[in-house]
């Protein structure tokens, strides 16, 4: 069977520069918020081409350092999806603020920004102060940016861009996680950029807000045990900065691959049953997931799996779905109506860059024989 996911390949292809790495990392004898955290840091700046990154536990936790910097938390509504990872809500909720979860554009499965642009110009009843909205690049791809950063702008709201599977996508020849005032990227295994364990990294022009959010990951200290503000403990370790900077030196070829790929199974899909992913045209997809739709899902799943191909579902409950948060958390004016309907339909295929020939091959030649 050819799994969905396969982290454990991305290791074996840099086995011995990650094992050289973990090693210096450990025989530094310094393992929590050192000087691989500190390259580290420069090089995914450098690389996304934004002035600051800081490094933390985990994506759920980047996005709520950023919020708890921006002050955003109590008496606060932060917009977001709910056609996501729980993470992104649940890093809201972590803040102290409250959720407005809204729809999604269908075909590309990110937030719908006319939705986004009617709740900034009438806020919904009964909420606190809409102050932030998340825009999730889900899958791979860009949400439809620039309306949303136009309606943030008229209405005093910080956009804030969820990249946790965006790694390298671009929106008119920028890269997500530039845009708007701050991003946040997870770094579990399975991402684009992934480490050997648990990590998150944020990004941000704001020089002032990357020094309170760095100040604010570590219990609020300007001056080592002395909370100048109140904070929390979220720390990328040495080691996974030192995983994560080998693995940064493959990530523009890893999704040149994942492209690549993807094109392979456009091919395969031509004439048949399933349409490929829509793409927006003024964005460079970068393929975290491979996302197939149909109402015929589980019929499908059946006959890949017969054929030795995993799949997988991102995701199978909508947010405000799940019994941890149906009934108490708003929605906008629609509803999340498509948020549901996807849920009942998408499907991921295999799709990382250490898949091998014969096992593109053989995808492309079970998805060929869907239309029979």
């Amino acid at each position: 069977m050819i799994p969905q996911a396969d982290p454990g390949a991305g290791y074996r292809a840099q086995q011995a520069e990650i094992d050289a790495a973990v090693q210096r990392a450990l025989a530094s004898g310094w393992y929590i918020l050192g000087k691989e955290g500190e390259a580290f840091e420069r090089e995914f700046a450098a690389w996304l081409g934004t002035t600051r990154a800081v490094g933390c536990a985990n994506g759920t936790d980047a996005l709520a350092l950023i919020l708890r910097g921006m002050g955003i938390g109590e008496g606060c509504t932060v917009a977001t999806v709910s056609h996501t990872a729980v993470a992104t809500v649940a890093a809201i909720e972590m803040a102290g603020a409250t959720p407005l979860l809204l729809d999604i554009d269908p075909d590309t499965y990110t937030m719908d920004p006319d939705e986004l642009t009617a709740v900034l110009e009438d806020p919904p009843p009964g909420l606190p102060p809409i102050r932030a909205a998340i825009a999730v690049h889900l899958y791979g791809q860009s949400c439809d940016l620039g309306p949303m950063l136009e309606a943030c702008s008229r209405n005093g709201v910080a956009l804030i861009e969820d990249c946790a599977q965006a790694h390298g996508a671009t929106l008119h020849g920028r890269k997500l996680g530039t845009l708007g005032a701050a991003a946040a990227f997870s770094l579990y295994p399975t991402k684009n950029l992934g480490a050997l364990g648990d990590g998150g990294v944020l990004a941000t022009d704001d020089f002032e807000l990357a020094d309170r959010i760095a100040a604010i990951r570590q219990y609020g200290w300007k001056e080592r045990y002395i909370s100048s503000m109140v904070g929390v403990n979220s720390r990328l370790d040495e080691v996974q900065a030192a995983i994560l900077r080998v693995k940064l030196t493959a990530l523009d070829a890893g999704n040149t691959k994942r492209r690549e790929i993807a094109a392979r199974y456009d091919a395969a899909l031509a004439n048949g049953p399933v349409a490929p992913p829509v793409r927006r045209p003024d964005a460079e997809h970068v393929f975290h997931q491979y996302v197939l739709r149909s109402p015929e899902r589980a019929a499908l799943q059946a006959r890949l799996k017969e054929a030795g191909v995993g799949t997988g579902i991102h995701y199978p409950v909508p947010v405000h779905l799940q019994s941890a948060y149906q009934g108490r958390t708003a929605l906008g004016p629609a509803g999340c109506a498509e948020t549901a309907r996807a849920a009942l339909e998408v499907f991921s295929l295999p799709m990382y860059p250490e898949l091998t020939e014969e096992q593109i091959e053989r995808i492309c030649e079970a998805l060929r024989g869907l239309g029979g």
